[in-house]
């Protein structure tokens, strides 16, 4: 089985890409939602321990948890010792049930791929983007963050162009669904013929 690390900075659709490789028949495996679920439970009481008061009702307060790590380089690496071992616990749950289940390709979605070193544990790195205009109307207008949010945001991811450049593949998803369900079928025929690099 093949896998595939798909990333992309924050607005760029990276969520909706993965969406139509599931569409495709692909597993996808979310970095995110696996935080989330790790926030909800398994995690919450080491988190509580290093950070108290950012939890409440035995799960992670993320909107508590972020005030207190956001400007802090320290305290995020501290809360990625905390998160990252169960993070890949789950992650090799999610590989093997794949591999039995006999499917040549699975998808690892993870947004900060290359800025934890995460290409090296692929076979190849799909990496989606668009126009920063587009990027920054997207992700303003969900009215989930400000113009500052963002900015610190960006400012700890790789930059685009960067990610590109290191791309084995790259998905545009300026001109909506149609093109991406294309060029997410050109990539599923060609990763088939690549060999295994994963280390």
């Amino acid at each position: 089985m093949l896998i595939l690390g798909l990333t992309g900075s924050i607005g760029m659709g990276k969520s909706t890409t993965a969406k139509l490789f599931e569409e495709a028949g692909v597993p996808v495996y979310d970095a995110d939602a696996a935080v989330h679920q790790l926030y909800e439970g398994e995690a919450a009481p080491a988190i509580e321990a290093a950070f108290p008061g950012t939890t409440e009702n035995g799960k992670v307060d993320r909107t508590k948890l972020s005030a207190r790590v956001l400007h802090d380089p320290a305290a995020i690496r501290q809360l990625e010792q905390i998160v990252h071992p169960m993070l890949g616990a789950s992650r090799q749950k999610f590989f093997a049930d794949a591999e039995a289940s006999g499917v040549p390709v699975a998808v690892v979605d993870v947004p900060l791929l290359f800025e934890t070193g995460g290409e090296k544990r692929v076979d190849a790195v799909v990496v989606v983007t668009t126009s920063p205009k587009i990027q920054r109307e997207r992700v303003l207008t969900r009215g989930t963050m400000d113009e500052e949010r963002l900015d610190a945001i960006l400012a700890r991811q790789m930059p685009d162009a960067e990610k590109r450049k290191r791309a084995d593949f790259v998905v545009d998803t300026s001109d909506g669904l149609d093109p991406v369900r294309a060029r997410i079928r050109d990539i599923l025929a060609e990763v088939v013929k690549m060999p295994k690099r994963r280390t």
